[in-house]
């Protein structure tokens, strides 16, 4: 089992989950996080700092698309391991549905 940055993180990038992972497993796109499933220990405490509720167990029902997603991306974005401000729009992006086919970049972040 791992954990994966699920759509909702799209357009919202809260970095509270980064701050708490004590392996580093966390990658930066320009608009999401990702999670590198090799480097995850299924420890599970990003899951609750997660304030969209983004973060999930890949042994839920309908996840093996991000499974992929978080694998593919964790090898092409930069590493992130401190908490940044949110995007300014993520309050208003929480919740909104279909945001991977809408909003989704594949373009790196910073990183740290």
């Amino acid at each position: 089992m791992t954990y994966v940055v699920t759509d909702n993180c799209i357009k919202c990038k809260y970095t509270d989950c980064v701050e708490v992972c004590p392996v580093d497993c966390f990658y930066e796109g320009e608009n999401m996080l990702v999670i590198h499933p090799d480097e995850c220990i299924d420890c599970g405490v990003c899951e609750p700092e997660c304030p969209a509720d983004a973060i999930k167990p890949d042994t839920e029902p309908g996840l093996d698309k991000w499974l992929q997603i978080n694998t593919e991306y964790a090898s092409k974005w930069p590493n992130l391991t401190v908490k940044k401000p949110e995007l300014p729009e993520a309050k208003e992006f929480d919740g909104v549905e279909g945001k991977y086919e809408k909003y989704f970049s594949a373009e790196p972040g910073e990183g740290n």
